[in-house]
């Protein structure tokens, strides 16, 4: 299930706990639960996102071992991070320096993560929800997710969407697919796009993520 609400100690208590995850990250067999707890924790406590941005800019900067598991591990929460939260500007400045850094090994597993957090930091624009499990899993392989859409009177429709795609994308997308399909190139209907559980069914705003949107259902 999505993380629920929690109750917090001290800025100084959390941030303190944040560390010691980051240091079990390292060795962690399975790391995406401990992942989305300490994004679910920045979402919830904004002022330690800069900290946790310090901190993996620090544990990637010359690790023990470079491209090994713990080091990977790194990477792939600052990927998650990357696409969730956007760090003040100094921290952003200090962030795309080490990402640079990066480019001296362009074949490396590094590099291609610093070249995915780069363009992702200029889409980010803050998130609602944390990345679900699925989402934290295709981003550790820097993948997109499929989202499938169920269309009346027609086949569902699979679309490949990212951590910033917008509901009006994938209504786009959709629509263009049903235009097709059922050869309605002269009608003047228009496409909405819904979300439904088992309580309630609402329209999705235009500009909500689709991401945070499957998170609710996870």
């Amino acid at each position: 299930a999505a993380p629920g609400p929690r109750s917090y100690t001290t800025l100084r208590d959390e941030a303190v706990k944040l560390f010691n995850s980051l240091q079990q990250l390292e060795s962690e067999r399975d790391p995406v639960p401990l992942m989305q707890g300490v994004l679910q924790t920045c979402l919830d406590l904004p002022p330690l996102v800069d900290e946790i941005y310090c901190q993996l800019v620090k544990q990637t900067t010359e690790p023990p071992a470079p491209g090994g598991q713990g080091d990977l591990h790194y990477w792939q929460l600052l990927t998650c991070m990357s696409c969730t939260f956007l760090p003040s500007p100094p921290i952003l400045r200090f962030l795309h320096f080490h990402l640079d850094r990066q480019s001296r090994f362009p074949a490396s597993e590094m590099a291609k993560y610093a070249c995915f957090i780069r363009e992702a930091l200029g889409k980010t624009k803050g998130r609602e929800c944390v990345p679900s499990l699925e989402e934290i899993l295709v981003l550790m392989r820097r993948q997109e997710m499929i989202c499938t859409v169920h269309c009346p009177g027609a086949p569902a429709c699979s679309v490949a969407i990212s951590s910033h795609t917008t509901a009006e994308e994938v209504r786009g997308h959709v629509a263009r697919e049903l235009v097709s399909r059922l050869g309605l190139s002269q009608s003047p209907n228009l496409f909405a796009l819904y979300e439904q559980s088992r309580r309630r069914e609402q329209p999705v705003g235009s500009a909500t993520l689709l991401a945070d949107v499957l998170t609710k259902f996870e």
